[in-house]
């Protein structure tokens, strides 16, 4: 648009371009500036419009140009001639531009932004978990399984691509592996699951163990390495069937959902192409929230109790330092709790356990089955060791899974 704020000039008339607004027909044409009128004409004389300053408004146009009309009318008048324009300015005044915001008015539309956003944070701080806690127990078993499958798929081809095969293959592992599912099949009876328990040690380095949507559960050789009894490994596997009593597999992609549906109009994704990277950012997120992890800890802990284990075994665990704790910004940015918190926790049900605060464990494994089982991930002659990894790491190649345990 031409700048309004050069000078007035005396010039009273010049040349412009004139759009009648029905025909679409460009044609040239002389604007007079009178006092209170603009007589538009054209070249043989013929007049083609008289407007009222008062009754014109500006339009956006390019640089260097004025386009004015009147504010009610399709008509409109193209003046690139800065002393026409500026004379126009002058004598016109301050004339309404359609579209054009005022500043209280942005300042309004800012407000309402901003009230919109936190409205929106609001919601998923405080109405979302209230929704997926009510929306988790109502999607069909079924449907957890098949998406789990979906999931597992992806974890398998993952490992395949890294080399980190499932332990206790081969006719070499079948004592290792019978030892396993004797203790995996004696917690599985105990938790009453939803799901049939499938669960299978890998050959990673990092201490971890993950639970995956309809019942699968990987072990990392690295957390087989560092348990010093089986009650310690069952803890583990029992914390993960306590994600899997209580479903925790599927908030995450409601809880995704949800977030698209109260952030995606802020951020102009109407049509859902962002759904999908929300989703995975929450699937890939370190660990399930505090309350899931004591939850799951509150399960595991009472479900070693019912085996007659050790219900202490993982807070000695946690205690013994197997895992790090890391620095404070990333222990209160982590959503596991801090290891003291839960075993403190555990050592509380624990304690209150009828006749077996103080008792001693039970064997939930043979000396030689257990001897046999810390040897599943033992890499035959033949095949080279695995890459070592980063042990305390949260797996980022995992959507679905509680992928922290290690934190």
């Amino acid at each position: 648009m031409m700048d309004a704020s050069l000078p007035a000039v005396t010039v009273t008339s010049g040349q412009a371009i004139f759009f009648d607004g029905v025909t679409g027909v460009r044609r040239t044409a002389t604007a007079e500036l009178g006092l209170t009128t603009m007589e538009i004409s054209a070249p043989d004389g013929e007049a083609l419009a008289a407007w009222r300053y008062g009754e014109l408004a500006t339009y956006s146009a390019p640089d260097g140009m004025l386009r004015v009309g009147p504010a009610t009318g399709p008509a409109r008048l193209e003046i690139r001639d800065r002393e026409l324009a500026a004379a126009f300015t002058a004598r016109a005044g301050r004339i309404p531009q359609p579209g054009a915001v005022e500043p209280r008015t942005r300042l309004k539309v800012v407000g309402w932004s901003l009230a919109a956003v936190a409205s929106a944070l609001l919601v998923a701080m405080f109405g979302l978990p209230a929704m997926i806690e009510r929306m988790a127990p109502l999607v069909p078993l079924g449907v957890e399984q098949q998406f789990g499958a979906s999931i597992d798929s992806r974890v398998r081809a993952s490992l395949a691509r890294d080399q980190h095969d499932e332990c206790g293959q081969g006719p070499n592992g079948q004592a290792s592996r019978a030892a396993f599912d004797k203790l995996v099949g004696r917690l599985e009876t105990a938790a009453g699951l939803p799901f049939p328990v499938r669960a299978a040690v890998v050959r990673r380095t990092a201490i971890n163990a993950i639970s995956l949507p309809g019942g699968r559960i990987y072990v990392y050789a690295g957390y087989v390495n560092k348990a010093e009894t089986p009650d310690e490994l069952a803890a583990a596997i029992a914390h993960e069937m306590g994600h899997i009593a209580h479903r925790d597999g599927v908030r995450r992609p409601i809880q995704a959902v949800g977030l698209w549906l109260l952030f995606g109009p802020l951020i102009g994704d109407f049509g859902g192409g962002a759904v999908a990277w929300v989703a995975m950012h929450r699937m890939l997120l370190p660990s399930y929230s505090r309350e899931r992890e004591a939850a799951a800890d509150t399960f595991g802990t009472e479900l070693m109790i019912k085996v007659g284990g050790d219900p202490r075994a993982d807070a000695n665990f946690l205690l013994r330092g197997a895992r790090t704790a890391g620095s404070t910004w990333k222990i209160l940015l982590s959503d596991h709790p801090q290891d003291r918190e839960r075993a403190a926790a555990i050592e509380a049900i624990a304690r209150a356990a009828p006749n077996r605060g103080d008792s001693a464990a039970s064997a939930l494994l043979t000396a030689t089955e257990w001897a046999a089982l810390k040897q599943i991930c033992q890499a035959p002659a033949s095949t080279p060791p695995a890459t070592p990894e980063v042990q305390h790491q949260p797996s980022r190649d995992v959507a679905g899974a509680e992928t922290a345990r290690a934190e």
